[in-house]
């Protein structure tokens, strides 16, 4: 937040100088809006130029670039009217030296004037603040480094299905705060609903258990009418 509040001041503050810097004197008391744009590439000559055809329409154009790329949070935008604006202030040098034979700085007012100075350093300022600014890109870096920073929250009693995260689809299976009930260890059938012969229960599921076991006795030797064994 704090860089990106730096650089936008920085940048604006760059525009500014540069806008201002044509109607300062540039050499020997000419004005920079006296420079055509077109004399930038065929040459300077001693002929004036209109405000709509100068230097000053370059620069505005810089300033329209700044203002949108403080908007936007765009360095590339910011940087863009950083080079138009050292970029222009360099081709007149150039374009100037070539007219005159050199250029030199003096004291008495001829020579590169105030106007230069200002353009270039309104430049440098673009650049620093584009430098400076972090940009979307790295706002959107450190917004999704939050996010994934951010620890989870268990949601509460009436979200009983998202916790613990079970990575299967549908409810989770323990939704209650009380433990699951254990299974019994005995999975075969019921003793009790067996039927067929053999040992075990009566037919019928009864218990014979409480009724006592007589053993067989022989036909021959059952009791006759009067109570006496036969035989």
């Amino acid at each position: 937040m704090i860089r990106n509040v730096l650089g936008s001041v920085l940048a604006l503050v760059g525009a500014a100088a540069a806008v201002l810097s044509p109607f300062r004197d540039w050499y020997d008391g000419r004005p920079g809006r006296d420079y055509r744009v077109a004399e930038l590439f065929s040459g300077i000559s001693a002929s004036r130029s209109g405000p709509l055809d100068s230097i000053l329409l370059a620069f505005l154009f810089a300033a329209l670039l700044t203002v949108a790329g403080v908007v936007l949070r765009s360095r590339l935008l910011v940087a863009a009217a950083g080079v138009v604006v050292l970029g222009f202030t360099v081709l007149w040098m150039v374009r100037q030296g070539e007219w005159v034979g050199s250029l030199a700085i003096a004291g008495d007012g001829s020579g590169l004037g105030w106007g230069v100075a200002e353009a270039a350093a309104g430049g440098v300022l673009l650049l620093l603040g584009a430098a400076v600014m972090p940009g979307r890109h790295g706002a959107g870096r450190r917004l999704a480094r939050k996010r994934r920073d951010q620890t989870y929250t268990a949601p509460g009693s009436e979200h009983p299905d998202t916790w613990p995260p079970t990575q299967e689809p549908g409810p989770s299976v323990q939704t209650s705060t009380l433990p699951e009930p254990e299974p019994e260890l005995y999975t075969g059938p019921d003793p009790a609903e067996r039927h067929g012969p053999g040992p075990g229960p009566a037919t019928g599921g009864r218990d014979t258990a409480p009724y006592p076991v007589a053993p067989d006795e022989a036909p021959d030797k059952a009791p006759d009418a009067d109570g006496r064994p036969n035989g």
